[in-house]
């Protein structure tokens, strides 16, 4: 079954997407109630929203969030996880109700979850040269102890072909954040990380244009001392700006991006760095790279992929 997801003719049409795996639509669409935690609610083109219709709850600290975009039937104000722990304690009499309707839930996102990767597998497991970037993400699960790995990226096409397939297995194994964040934002806060838990593989996932912004700050990262692991897709151009801006890249190329040896500038810095032109040299060198992060020194990995076309959006299977 071919994946599918958004093309360039229904992205031109439908404006920008938030990229996501088609369970999160399934529930939204049959969802009565939506609870949302630590969230404001904001209308955005970027973010998955529950029908009109739905009664919204919010759990938040922040008052100013409260009915920004949407009218809010209950606001909670206080800490998440202090309302979090009061709501469990207030529902222990009906535990077992509970946990039952768990069981049957649980089984449905299994189903919905196999179904979605069976159509996206070909993607993740392409042996297409350039390199789909859905096998780098696919690869990097593999190889990653993901207990003790956090994984952050950068805005654009590398967020949307990371956050419907990357699963963290442990709390703050994945630092998410918003779609139209500035291009290398990510760096920042892979090595945020790796200060907080040193211990932990920190994973920064950038496209060419993020490198161009931010590349020359992972001097930084050896002059300090501090071991992330950047998987640079690198594809010659900001993947999907020919759908909105067909003339202007065509007629003057303004998606194209040159220079594009980012491996040899990483070793001229200092950082431990290679280029990978074949997926199947891309699993040994994911774990060279995990190894030389572990010895102390910071890493970067160069794949030479391919624009993928389609994302995983509402119509994805």
């Amino acid at each position: 079954m071919r994946a599918r997801g958004h093309s360039s003719t229904e992205r031109r049409e439908q404006g920008p997407v938030e990229a996501r795996p088609r369970a999160v639509d399934h529930f939204l669409e049959r969802c009565d109630y939506a609870l949302g935690v630590g969230t404001s609610f904001t209308r955005s083109l970027y973010s998955a929203q529950p029908p009109a219709h739905v009664t919204r709850a919010q759990i938040t600290k922040a008052p100013q969030d409260v009915s920004v975009s949407y009218p809010v039937a209950q606001a909670l104000i206080g800490d998440v996880r202090l309302v979090l722990r009061q709501l469990i304690e207030a529902l222990e009499p009906r535990v077992d109700a509970v946990r039952r309707a768990d069981r049957s839930v649980a089984a449905e996102i299994a189903a919905l979850k196999s179904a979605f990767l069976a159509a996206w597998m070909p993607r993740l497991t392409a042996n297409t040269e350039p390199i789909s970037p859905y096998r780098v993400v696919w690869e990097l699960m593999q190889v990653a102890d993901r207990s003790r790995t956090v994984v952050t990226h950068d805005s654009g096409n590398p967020r949307d072909q990371t956050t419907p397939f990357y699963e963290a297995t442990t709390p703050r194994g994945y630092l998410g954040w918003g779609k139209s964040t500035q291009l290398g934002t990510g760096l920042g806060l892979a090595i945020g990380a790796k200060l907080a838990r040193p211990d932990w593989l920190s994973v920064h996932i950038m496209g060419d244009a993020a490198f161009g912004m931010v590349g020359l700050d992972l001097e930084s990262t050896v002059r300090l001392g501090i071991p992330t692991l950047t998987i640079v897709f690198n594809n010659g151009l900001m993947g999907g700006y020919s759908d909105y801006l067909p003339i202007a890249s065509a007629k003057y190329q303004i998606n194209r991006i040159g220079g594009n040896r980012y491996a040899r500038i990483a070793r001229d810095l200092g950082v431990f760095a290679q280029r990978v032109t074949q997926p199947g040299d891309l699993r040994a060198v994911l774990e060279r790279a995990i190894g030389a992060t572990e010895a102390g020194r910071a890493a970067l990995v160069e794949v030479i992929t391919r624009e993928e076309a389609d994302v995983p959006g509402y119509d994805a299977t």
